[in-house]
């Protein structure tokens, strides 16, 4: 189950080639509209797949803490949801917040450059705020030959800064492009992104997947180690 909580800007439905099958949204649901299960659109490729639509016609405002708390409830105690995933705006203001009001745990996307890690250091703060503890990383858009000629933070350097386990290391692959523009899930497509999000899926479902071993040795940090004469 996945909800996309960025009110005003939905996109999750596009990116899962749902779009045309958008009737009522989580708006509609809060404000009585609709049943929950009006609004849940069941992707019929991938099984058990659902999508919780965001409203395009209100704002961030819209939505309360407190009852999407009961929203996510919902749909586990009566829907029958084993794990909803909560697809955050981005920033840190009231979406953001309330996304994280009835979360459990967090998954949080990062890319391997400097201010993307910085951004993520403040989000896993804000995270452990609220009592959110069980934070894991996604690495995104890892270049391995950038962090071999020392011009991309690597895995390690990332972890080093943030002190979080990556539950997930994803490369940068264009077919991750050719999926979107097609709306059609990457883990359906032969690309090694799709092979990344499937193996990080696992991972979350509590199998032992191996993580695979870097292509090249090196770093960001490595490289200002060697440019300055550290170890």
């Amino acid at each position: 189950m996945v909800i996309d909580v960025d009110v005003g800007l939905r996109n999750l439905d596009v990116v899962m080639g749902l779009e045309s099958r958008v009737v009522f949204d989580l708006i509609d649901v809060l404000e009585g509209k609709c049943r929950m299960s009006q609004a849940l659109i069941r992707d019929k490729r991938v099984e058990n797949l659902h999508l919780l639509p965001a409203s395009q016609t209100r704002d961030k405002d819209a939505l309360d803490p407190e009852v999407f708390k009961e929203v996510v409830r919902g749909l586990i105690e009566t829907e029958g949801f084993d794990r909803v995933l909560i697809d955050s705006p981005a920033g840190i203001e009231s979406g953001f917040r309330t996304a994280a009001a009835p979360a459990t745990g967090a998954l949080v996307v990062v890319n391997p450059e400097v201010s993307s890690v910085r951004d993520a250091d403040r989000i896993i703060g804000l995270l452990e705020a609220q009592q959110i503890n069980e934070i894991r990383l996604v690495i995104n858009r890892l270049r391995p030959k950038m962090v071999a000629s020392g011009n991309m933070l690597s895995e390690a350097d990332i972890l080093d800064i943030l002190g979080v386990k990556p539950i997930g290391v994803v490369p940068e692959d264009e077919g991750i492009i050719v999926s979107t523009n097609i709306g059609e899930p990457a883990v359906l497509g032969k690309t090694r992104a799709g092979e990344a999000f499937m193996a990080t899926a696992r991972r979350l479902k509590g199998e032992d997947v191996p993580y695979p071993k870097p292509d090249v040795e090196g770093g960001f940090l490595a490289a200002l180690r060697r440019l300055f004469g550290g170890a």
